[in-house]
Order: structure tokens, then sequence, then C-alpha cells
């Protein structure tokens, strides 16, 4: 069985930093492209950032980009995500989610990807 467990949210002041972690579980981590997604209540889930199998390939939401950066331990079947320069804006819950294969296509859909995370919520205070 698949799992996907997200941990690091919390409560932060803006311009600070949070880690969020995605430990993998139940498939073969280095096969799966890995992203980000955050929701806010009432509105549709939101793509972040993506990491292909190696971790050599990234891509951002560009409200993200240059704050935020994606990464992957695949001996530790873990993807990470290090957000900066947090906003009030940035408060959502996030999601992270597993697509297999090595595609070099940037998938920023939801229907793209085949296993999710229980998300873990992120609260920036202005």
């Amino acid at each position: 069985q698949v799992q996907l467990v997200e941990s690091g949210g919390g409560l932060v002041q803006a311009g600070g930093s949070l880690r969020l972690s995605c430990a993998a579980s139940g498939l073969t981590f280095s096969n799966y492209r890995m992203g980000w997604f955050r929701q806010t209540p009432g509105k549709e889930s939101l793509f972040v950032a993506t990491i292909n199998w190696s971790g050599r390939s990234t891509y951002y939401a560009d409200s993200v980009k240059g704050r935020f950066t994606i990464s992957r331990d695949n001996a530790k079947n873990t993807v990470y995500l290090q957000m900066n320069s947090l906003k009030p804006e940035d408060t959502a819950v996030y999601y992270c989610a597993a697509r297999f294969g090595y595609s070099g296509s940037i998938y920023t859909q939801q229907d793209d990807y085949n296993y999710w995370g229980q998300g873990t919520q992120v609260t920036v205070s202005s």
C-alpha cells in the first residue's frame, strides 16, 4: 500500500521559513516524479513545485519561484520543500504527490499524479 506522509507544517511569521518533508512508502521511490500542491478552503488545489525522479530537474509555480526549493533524497524515500521568505498568501494545506515514470515533461495538474498525501497545514501570520 502506497503511503505519502507530510510533516513540517506549522505557524510562522511573514518572512520566516519552514521545511516540509514527505516520506514515501510502498513504492519504488526513485521511479516516481514528485510534486507539491497547496489548497486553501473553497479553492482548487494549486501546483507549487515538481521534481523529476533523479532530482536533477525541477519546476516551480511563478508565485513561489526564488523563494521555495524542492529536493529529494532517494535513499531516504523523501521529498522536501524548503520555503523561505514566507508570505501570508502562502497559507494553505500543502500536499505531496507522486507520479510514476521518468518522463521529462512537466506535470502541474492534480490529475497528472497517481498518489497523494494527507496534507500538512502551513499558516503564515502577518
